[in-house]
């Protein structure tokens, strides 16, 4: 397969997004909410694999089929914990761990996370998380952009040699976009396992009974479509002894719904297959164009207190005449694993395609940027001003703003989903003019006089957009159904 088609496919791939599971539902056996012990480090063995199978495309078995996969081990640690949520500092590394199966240049997705590390200037995240684990807020976010534009701006490790043509061709100022619209893009990219270990993980005591079934569904937004998914848990077992119980999870998306989604993500898949399209039968011309996506985990849950210690994932996307499949699995290195894992995972010899991955140079050796992120932050500003007049200085007034839509969306990352607000373009001017005034500042943005996000304001916000991630997706959609009434309204101030 040609590079340009690779870089196609794997374009299309990821206009494929994934959605994020409902809390559990009521049963018999107690499982204790979530409470892990602040300042202890956790070890996670991480291993991921991806296969591809495009030999509807291809005649040739070695284009036909592609597996990547990766091994990792990741450091968590909770370094506080209130009622509202905590804060985790995940370090992360892409040296492959000791005791992995086969060659280490067949772990090709430790060489493409070095040099993710590389791009965004660190190997540490601080990350506040909801109750269940969710990731809500990252720090440092202003520090990683800063360096990506660096990059972007004289390449890595400040030579110059692509320059900026370059990197806009490639789509690094596109990233950079979105990562600064929606910044916990940078945790789904560098520690996608703190989501997975959520899934397992409840804020509150649940119940449930061994052996039957909960099915609950939900509609997720799939680029303007609506998506009907069908989430069914399982409690499998429990263990006594160990004090663990497992749990199994299923989605599965409306396949006609999730098709409709899809098709401009084929259309751009089948663009580089113009000459073989031409001798498709009306048959397989249907095929190409149906979706589907589904997912199953396995998750061993901690019955002391109520953390992940194993999660198993595979997740298969059928689209375009193409599957691809991803295989997760975590282990938290203090506990015996429990669960099977996939072939792919294990094998040791394995036939992986030759990408020529080169390492990105770096300019600074040590831990990355995000390594001061333990120390305390300095105090809050005393003054909120803007500008003195002959009365004294002047505090930032509170802005009440016009909404011209709102909206509930999938997030762009699998942390549940975000209420997509749009202003009017004179709330969009004086939203502006205020972010303008109080960047570095702690705010909050309320919604019918309650107080729903709490951001930092790190550059003015342009556009008029306000976007709110919640893994809850029926909160978003009351405040969507709130916001469409005439009385309602949002309110932006600094945080008292």
């Amino acid at each position: 397969m040609t590079s340009l088609l690779w870089k196609r496919f794997v374009w299309f791939c990821l206009c494929l997004t994934l959605s994020t599971p409902p809390a559990w539902s009521a049963g018999g056996v107690a499982i204790p909410g979530y409470a892990p012990a602040p300042g202890v480090e956790r070890s996670y063995r991480v291993q991921k694999a991806t296969e591809t199978d495009m030999s509807f495309w291809f005649d040739k078995p070695g284009a036909s089929a592609m597996t990547v996969r990766g091994a990792f081990r990741q450091r968590m640690t909770v370094l506080s914990r209130d009622e509202d949520g905590m804060r985790v500092r995940w370090s992360l590394s892409a040296d492959l761990p000791d005791g992995i199966a086969g060659l280490a240049d067949s772990y090709q997705m430790n060489l493409l996370y070095r040099n993710s590390l590389t791009a965004y200037g660190t190997a540490a995240l601080e990350l506040e998380t909801d109750l269940n684990g969710n990731p809500r807020d990252l720090s440092g976010v202003d520090q990683i952009v800063a360096h990506m534009w660096e990059v972007a701006a004289n390449g890595p490790g400040g030579v110059p040699a692509a320059g900026a043509s370059a990197a806009r061709q490639s789509g690094v100022y596109d990233i950079i976009a979105k990562l600064e619209a929606n910044p916990l893009q940078i945790v789904a990219a560098l520690v996608p396992e703190a989501q997975l270990l959520a899934t397992g993980q409840s804020y509150q005591d649940e119940t449930m009974d061994i052996g039957p079934a909960s099915t609950t569904s939900r509609d997720e937004d799939y680029g303007g479509v609506s998506v009907p998914v069908t989430s069914t848990w399982t409690l499998k077992s429990t263990d006594a002894t160990a004090r663990t119980a497992t749990l199994s999870l299923s989605e599965e998306a409306d396949a006609a719904a999730f098709s409709q989604s899809q098709q401009p993500a084929i259309a751009n898949l089948m663009t580089g297959f113009a000459e073989r399209e031409k001798s498709l039968t009306a048959d397989q011309l249907a095929s190409v164009k149906r979706a589907s996506t589904s997912r199953s985990v396995e998750l061993v849950v901690s019955l002391n207190d109520g953390s992940t210690l194993e999660a198993s994932e595979i997740v298969t996307v059928e689209a375009g005449g193409t599957t691809l499949r991803t295989y997760t699995h975590i282990l938290r290195e203090d506990m015996p694993a429990s669960l099977p894992l996939p072939a792919v995972l294990t094998a040791k010899d394995m036939q992986t395609p030759d990408l020529h991955i080169e390492p990105l140079p770096s300019a600074k050796a040590g831990p990355g940027i995000l390594d001061e992120l333990s120390i305390p932050p300095a105090p809050p500003k005393t003054s909120q001003t803007v500008a003195p007049d002959n009365d004294g200085p002047k505090a930032i007034a509170p802005v009440s703003l016009e909404v011209k839509s709102a909206k509930v969306v999938s997030a762009p990352t699998s942390f549940g989903s975000e209420l997509d607000i749009m202003l009017t373009p004179e709330s969009a001017a004086k939203f502006q003019d205020f972010t303008q005034a109080a960047v570095g500042e702690i705010t909050q943005v309320l919604i019918n006089d309650k107080v729903v996000i709490e951001p930092r304001i790190l550059t003015p916000i342009t556009g008029g957009h306000i976007v709110i991630s919640e893994p809850d997706s029926k909160l978003l959609q009351d405040m969507a159904e709130q916001l469409t009434f005439p009385e309602g309204k949002i309110l932006v101030r600094l945080r008292p």
